[in-house]
């Protein structure tokens, strides 16, 4: 499931880190989230849709890619960004 152009334009004004900026790790991992949301609610009422599983897996994947290398190059903006999102509980 996509999100809409708007609420990726939200987003990116939020968590961007310089007035130009939409492709920085916090952009990315905060649309990443978004979508994997919009998917997981998507599985409360199509629970055998198992071609949706597979890309939530891979954005899942590729999320967890980009907090890793943000944790490696910066902690501060890694903690910043999983305590906005409420990733880790």
């Amino acid at each position: 499931m996509s999100i809409s152009a708007e609420r990726k334009t939200a987003l990116v004004k939020e968590y961007a880190t310089g007035p130009n900026d939409t492709g920085s790790p916090e952009v990315q991992i905060a649309i990443l989230t978004e979508r994997i949301t919009n998917l997981t609610e998507h599985f409360k009422s199509h629970a055998k849709d198992n071609h949706s599983r597979r890309g939530l897996l891979k954005m899942v994947s590729q999320r967890r890619s980009l907090l890793d290398y943000l944790k490696k190059i910066e902690e501060a903006r890694y903690k910043t960004i999983i305590g906005k999102l409420g990733i880790r509980r």
